[in-house]
């Protein structure tokens, strides 16, 4: 029913800069939060940015100050700039949307397939 397109992801070399873009599309009434994961090799899956309707965010300490996330309401669009990349940003990005499907309905979580983000030399 909903649909979330991310695109943007590659490889890239330390202090360099990604900007990820995930759309969501299909049977949509409303769509709360967004926000952006990520999962390591061998690592938990882990919150790098969360951002609600209004544009308050929030970041994982390991990326603040370097990445920056915002949001087109009119779009359905969820952006993540990173900048100045460190080979352990390397990982699966995950997008993710808190989406009510129709009026009066639940809000439940979607998610994105993953970009993977390789930053090396």
């Amino acid at each position: 029913q909903v649909q979330l397109v991310e695109s943007g992801g590659g490889l890239v070399q330390p202090g360099g800069s990604l900007r990820l873009s995930c759309a969501a599309s299909g049977s949509i009434f409303s769509i709360s939060n967004m926000g952006w994961y990520r999962q390591a090799p061998g690592k938990e899956r882990e919150l790098v940015a969360a951002i609600t309707t209004g544009g308050i965010t929030n970041y994982s300490d390991s990326v603040k100050g370097r990445f920056t996330s915002s949001r087109d309401n009119a779009k359905n669009t969820v952006y993540l700039q990173m900048n100045s990349l460190k080979p352990e940003d390397t990982a699966v990005y995950y997008c993710n949307a808190v989406v009510m499907t129709r009026a009066w309905g639940t809000w439940r979580d979607y998610w994105g397939q993953g970009t993977q983000v390789t930053v090396s030399s």
